[in-house]
Order: structure tokens, then sequence, then C-alpha cells
């Protein structure tokens, strides 16, 4: 097998983005477009793998923080031809160049290996593809007696009958570095661009009698580029329907696959089942017979057996137990850890903390830096006092606790286990083993007193 270089041409600047930001860093489920193709490239084991980035761009190496990379900066954008010229001292002088685009996400690594096992040191290979609508891509041109490819011609320099050619060249090839360096160095910009086109060595290619071959990919989305918030809002709904699909296929019982968001790896048990417009950011591990209700969000949570999370909850940097009950309008911050069989409901927001097995918070409060033990019971609008406004400080809640409603536990503090504590009570100091503590003033009733009235 022949040396590989990978260049990824990434200079683009994105005029129909309307946006500051450069086009390969637009997200696509929550990670720049460019990330995808590095990770495909990656994948294919080259020698060296050389992005081009453009004039003000410097935000993309910094972004994507990759130092394996050869980052080669185009400092004026004179066309995909002058982007890989740029590339040329970094490249072997034998061996073979995949062109990718930083733009085009989606590519499978089974097509480029294809595309790569193709390419002799002889051959120019084109990656193509049939398109019903062409429009905005090169078409490709084809000998009428032996169907070789000949040319291609960019769209604006296309006649009316070449623009009803529906095949298009997708930019991604392979090529002897050979003869890349032969050619690129002829290449003219007299076109209506004005821009070096690097489709022009195809030409170069059949004047000198060099075998030019095409393959097509199975999916047509595999090649669909990003030139628009639109264009980039439809590949995320092909990049989610795919990764519904794969979803399904292993077992997963999605209420509509057309309303789920993953915004990065989500691994599943058997028989999980997920609701409507959920997002999974980061790494999300459903255990069998999860149940994730509607509109909830997990980010890099995991979740074991048998645990049912309620509608509207949302859950980040955290590890729940079996055959948990967790919302609805639950909140789980960083940090909490809880055990089998805990009850989180509705309203609840819990940081930092610990339940060990059994133990409940079901109503309207704040549990923050908390360690609490098993089969305890914190009643509703109880809420852990842990800053003051300076340090964090901790709560200590022993095994049988229970809390009465309505109570503040003034960190740091340590209530013993088998303690009761009244409702309404506010706790600022540690209480005893198994008694009941409560903190209450006297309740008065005023005779006479009336309620101010408006004038």
């Amino acid at each position: 097998m022949p040396k590989l270089d990978i260049v990824i041409l990434a200079a683009g600047l994105g005029k129909r983005m309307h946006s500051e930001l450069p086009k390969v860093l637009h997200n696509l489920a929550n990670r720049p477009l460019l990330s995808y193709v590095l990770d495909t490239a990656s994948a294919l084991s080259p020698q060296r793998i050389c992005v081009i980035y453009g004039h003000g761009g410097e935000l993309v190496p910094k972004v994507i923080n990759n130092d394996k990379v050869t980052w080669v900066k185009q400092e004026l954008q004179l066309g995909t031809g002058h982007a890989l010229m740029q590339a040329l001292p970094y490249l072997d002088k034998e061996g073979i160049t995949l062109v990718l685009y930083g733009d085009v996400p989606l590519i499978q690594i089974e097509t480029l290996e294809k595309l790569i096992a193709m390419t002799a040191e002889t051959s120019l290979i084109l990656l193509t593809a049939e398109l019903n609508q062409p429009s905005g891509y090169g078409r490709i041109g084809r000998n009428a007696k032996t169907n070789e490819i000949t040319f291609i011609i960019e769209e604006k320099d296309a006649t009316i009958i070449q623009q009803e050619i529906r095949e298009i060249n997708t930019g991604i090839m392979a090529i002897s570095n050979k003869y890349l360096y032969n050619w690129l160095g002829q290449l003219k910009n007299s076109n209506a661009q004005g821009e070096y086109y690097l489709t022009d060595i195809v030409t170069m290619a059949a004047k000198a009698n060099v075998k030019i071959n095409a393959i097509q990919p199975e999916h047509v989305w595999e090649v669909l580029g990003v030139n628009s918030k639109a264009q980039l809002a439809a590949l995320e709904r092909i990049y989610q329907n795919n990764f519904a699909n794969r979803l399904m296929e292993q077992g997963v019982i999605l209420i509509d696959p057309s309303r789920i968001d993953i915004r990065g790896q989500l691994n599943c048990g058997t028989d999980v089942t997920i609701d409507i417009n959920c997002i999974f950011e980061g790494l999300v591990q459903l255990g069998d017979f999860v149940i994730v209700g509607a509109h909830s969000i997990l980010k890099n949570v995991k979740v074991a057996a048998n645990t049912i999370i309620a509608p509207f909850s949302l859950i980040e940097e955290s590890e729940i137990g079996e055959n948990c009950r967790i919302g609805p309008y639950a909140r789980i911050r960083p940090g909490t850890e809880l055990a089998n069989e805990v009850h989180i409901g509705n309203f609840v927001e819990i940081k930092n903390s610990s339940f060990s097995a059994g133990s409940k918070a079901n109503h309207l409060s704040y549990i923050g830096d908390t360690v609490a033990g098993k089969n305890v019971n914190i009643g509703a609008g109880t809420i852990t006092c842990n800053y003051n406004g300076a340090s964090k400080h901790q709560t200590v809640i022993e095994d049988d606790v229970f809390i009465g409603s309505g109570t503040q536990l003034i960190a740091p503090v340590k209530l013993a286990k088998g303690s009761t504590i009244g409702a309404g009570s506010t706790i600022t100091r540690d209480t005893p083993l198994n008694q009941l503590t409560l903190s209450r003033t006297k309740q008065i009733s005023v005779p006479g007193w009336k309620r101010p009235a408006k004038k």
C-alpha cells in the first residue's frame, strides 16, 4: 500500500453562513464540522494530515487543538488548487494524497477506504455522485463513446447543456503525489471566478493519458457540504436520523425517531425507551429497561437498569443507580451520585451530593454538598444552606433520618442516625441520635390587628 497523505481544505470564507465564526467551526451535533473530518482522516492511519485554514481563521487551529495535525495557513483564498499548493512542502514526493473538505463532515470511512484501495501510483480517483438537483456543483464531463472522464466544469463556467449533467464532482479525490507536484504548478485562473481550480488537474490527467477512475458513495448524504445555515440544519437532521436508526436497530424504543438529538455518544442497554424531544450530550449510558421521559436532557450521565426519568428532567455529570425514580422537573447537577431505589421528585435540585439506597426527596427542595445515608426522607421545601458567601460547606444526613417540610439545614451540620427534624425548623447545630429536634418561635395571635387597606 502506498504511503498516504491527507489534505483537508478548510479555508473557505463561508460568506453565506453570515457569521464571524469560520465555517468549519460551526457545530453539527454540538461538535465542529472539521472535527468529524479529522476523526475520519485519523482512522485511515495516514503518515500526515494537513489542514489548510484561511486568513483570519486562526481560531480554527486554536479551537480544534490537535497537535498531530500540520496546520497550513492560506493567506489569500484563491481557489481549491491554490489551497492544495500550500500543502505541497509537507507532502511526500511519492505515495498518494487524499483530498477532503472540512465542511463535508459525514463522509464514511468505508467510502474512503474503497477510494484509496483503487488508487494505484499512476491513477487519479474521483468521488462523484448522482444528484437530481445538481445546482451549485461542478459537473463531470465524460467521453460520449468511451464514458471515460475527460474534464470537470464548474457550474459558473458550464454551458446550459453541461448544467443538465447530473453527475457531480464532490471535490474528494485521491491522486499520486508525483502527478500532484507536476500539475499544481500548471494551474491557471482564467475562469469566471478568477481562481485556481483543483478540478483542472482532471483535464491535465486526461491529456497525459493518465487513467481517471471514479466511484460513488453508498449514500448521497456522505458528500453533502455546508454553505449556509439552512444546509447545516438539513445536515443536522440527516445526522440525527442516522443515529436514531442505529439505535432502533440495536433495540432501543424511540417514540418518535424524528424528535431526538444526540450530541455525543449514547450507549443503551436492552429495551430502553426514549420519549420525544430528549437531548443527550457527551457520553450517556443507559442501562437495561431505562425509561427517559419527554423533553429531558442528559449530559455525561450513567443511568443503571430499571430507572425511570420522568419528563422535563435535567441531569448533568452524575451517576444514577438501579430502580431510581427521577422527576418530573428534577434537576440533577454535576457531582451527584444516587444509589439504588432513590426517589428525586418534582422541582428538586441536587448538586454535588450523594444519596444512599432508598432515600427520597420528592418535592420542592434544594440539596447541595450533602452526603445522605440510607432510607432518608427529605420533606418538601427543605433547603441545605451550603454557601456562606465565601465558601461551600457540607451537610451530613445519616441513615434513617426524617426531615419535616420547610426545613433549613445551615451547613456545616450533621443529622445523626435516626434523627427526626420537625417541620419548619432551622437547624444550625448537629443533632443527637434517634431524637426529635425542632426550632420554632412561640405562635401568637394579635387581638385587634387590622390588615392595611388601600386608600
